[in-house]
């Protein structure tokens, strides 16, 4: 964990090795790592979110289509 993953406590506040993982992949490691968050929101890159900080909250912003769009 480098210093700039962590606060005080050691605790962990960034995933930059999630990069280019599932978003359940994600989420399960979030919660592996920090128990105490009791939110892993998903949105899509560039959606507006509220700017209050919380300690018990990650936010995930992905923007790859994974699969081939289709009518139906």
């Amino acid at each position: 964990m480098s210093s700039s993953d962590e606060v005080a406590g050691g605790k962990k506040t960034s995933w930059p090795e999630l990069v280019g993982k599932s978003i359940e992949e994600a989420k399960k490691i979030i919660v592996e790592d920090r128990p105490d968050v009791k939110t892993v929101e998903v949105f899509p890159v560039g959606t507006a979110v509220t700017e209050d900080f919380r300690l018990d909250r990650v936010r995930i912003f992905v923007d790859t289509v994974a699969e081939i769009p289709r009518i139906g």
